[in-house]
């Protein structure tokens, strides 16, 4: 199959500087991480807030409606969000600054015209979703008031997207990681005192994103002015049209698959069990955003080593930032599956019965991290029919396995459809870029993780027999600890290379200086 024509064809190969590339990947992923982290932990308090105040039924109008509204935006961004980063990035590479432009109006513009007719969708059909997908009619005021809010999160995605299309990752994540997650912690505080409900807490999810949309268009104006003339070509709309189109159906799969768990727990099982699926998914959520952080960052340069053709130093990347995600999350894995009661109960009691759905979650976590970025590679390298068929395949398995399994294991069905939807599609992109490309994400030091992972287990394995019970945080954070401090020390002694070396100092390096100077502010 090949790539969907845009942005030119491919040149040939030109000289890239590998460490530079690599310090952009490392710098740009550690401030996107600390940003997440900074984010999850807010997200972590409001989440344990809304689960104990709400309750298991409120939780789930809760999460249902943010799953109509996550829909809602798939749809209206029309695969844009992709588009913008990849046409940003290959043109302000190569200096061209009118299709620079174009890109941004492009992007921007039919992204907000789409998001408000979709807005006025959802809000028209509320009440015959609520009735004929639910059977619950009470649910109709939830959808109706995210349909307001459609618009407003779908700029704000994409005004993130053409900040990481300029690799302005870190004025992206202060935005989106850090202004907006403050603000809907005060939100929330001032709602607790005033009346905090589900209708309320759907409030705050979506007024906080003003603060981000607010510093973005700042900074995106600091670095690109905007104060130009409205015109776009007639190539440049092509381009990305044909670009995005194949993406957009792609992650409207993506995206309709992401919260079909909760549609389908909803139709076939219980409310409640939306409430605690949607615990222990934010739970396993964590243990992806080193991943995802590094993989935001590499988009863009993914994106110029193929318009460069140089394939070579994207394998060098593909591999060196495979193993360093997996490193980062085997021990988060190890603590979900190894101590699930303990993580599902600072929620409430009642969310304990996730336990076995968030230990299959993991595995899943961690089949998605372990083989490799190969989705972004084929995005940002034109694949995007390719990416269309993956997201197919990926939406029938997890459409026959939800029906399958959750009228007969419930909670336990849905995180198992979960497990084979990504588990199929993840090991098939892995296969894809290898026959495209004849490159893959792993090399001979990639024993170093799995021999830390072992040792780790095995001398928790010993301790769990003297350190109990799980469910009593103190004895868990003994049993945490020791698990972590040995792998830890398995990695260190097994020693990095001269490369990975480099790359943990940028990544640090990076850190530090942007506390240093959001600091002095």
């Amino acid at each position: 199959m090949e790539p969907v024509e845009q942005v030119g064809k491919l040149k040939p190969v030109k000289s890239s500087d590998f460490h530079k590339n690599i310090s952009t990947v490392a710098s740009g992923g550690g401030i996107t991480f600390v940003g997440k982290l900074f984010n999850n932990v807010i997200r972590l308090i409001l989440a344990i807030t809304l689960a104990r105040i709400l309750g298991t039924v409120q939780l789930g109008y809760y999460s249902l409606a943010l799953s109509a509204l996550n829909i809602s935006m798939g749809i209206a961004l029309f695969g844009l969000d992709a588009a913008i980063i990849r046409f940003i990035a290959v043109m302000r590479s190569r200096e061209d600054e009118q299709n620079t432009w174009e890109s941004i109006q492009v992007g921007m513009g039919i992204t907000l015209f789409l998001s408000t007719i979709i807005g006025i969708a959802l809000y028209a059909f509320s009440f015959y979703l609520a009735e004929n997908v639910f059977n619950n009619t009470d649910l109709t005021p939830y959808l109706q008031l995210v349909s307001v809010f459609v618009p407003l999160l779908v700029v704000n995605d994409q005004l993130s997207n053409a900040m990481k299309g300029f690799k302005q990752f870190n004025l992206s994540v202060l935005a989106q990681y850090v202004y907006q997650p403050i603000t809907r912690l005060v939100l929330v505080g001032i709602l607790l005192l005033i009346g905090l409900n589900a209708k309320t807490a759907i409030a705050s999810y979506a007024l906080a994103s003003l603060t981000a949309s607010g510093a973005m268009i700042y900074f995106l104006n600091r670095e690109f002015p905007l104060k130009r003339s409205f015109r776009v070509s007639y190539k440049i709309l092509k381009e990305m049209v044909v670009f995005s189109v194949p993406v957009w159906l792609s992650s409207l799969l993506i995206q309709f698959q992401s919260n079909i768990q909760s549609i389908f727990i909803g139709s076939l099982d219980t409310i409640a069990g939306v409430g605690i699926f949607s615990v222990a998914s934010q739970i396993t959520s964590v243990s992806g955003e080193f991943s995802s952080s590094i993989n935001v960052t590499s988009k863009p340069i993914i994106a110029e080593l193929h318009d460069k053709g140089d394939i070579k130093q994207m394998e060098k990347i593909y591999q060196l930032v495979n193993k360093w995600v997996v490193i980062a999350q085997i021990p988060i894995f190890l603590v979900m599956v190894i101590f699930p009661k303990t993580l599902l109960s600072i929620f409430g009691e009642d969310y304990t019965n996730g336990n076995i759905a968030l230990i299959i979650l993991a595995v899943g976590g961690l089949v998605k991290v372990g083989t490799g970025m190969g989705g972004i590679i084929i995005d940002m390298t034109g694949y995007t029919k390719l990416k269309l068929m993956n997201s197919i395949l990926r939406l029938v398995a997890f459409i026959v396995l939800d029906l399958l399994l959750i009228p007969r294991w419930g909670l336990i069905g849905a995180a198992v459809a979960v497990l084979g939807g990504e588990g199929l599609v993840n090991i098939l992109r892995l296969l894809e870029v290898y026959i495209i490309y004849k490159i893959i994400p792993y090399n001979r030091s990639f024993y170093k993780p799995l021999i830390a992972t072992f040792s780790a287990v095995g001398l928790v394995m010993l301790t769990r027999k003297f350190i109990s019970p799980d469910t009593n945080y103190l004895y868990a954070g003994l049993n945490i600890g020791v698990m972590l401090l040995t792998y830890v020390a398995i990695i260190l002694l097994l020693r990095f290379t001269d490369e990975e070396i480099a790359l943990y100092k940028t990544f640090t390096s990076s850190i530090k200086s942007k506390f240093r100077q959001n600091g002095g502010k």
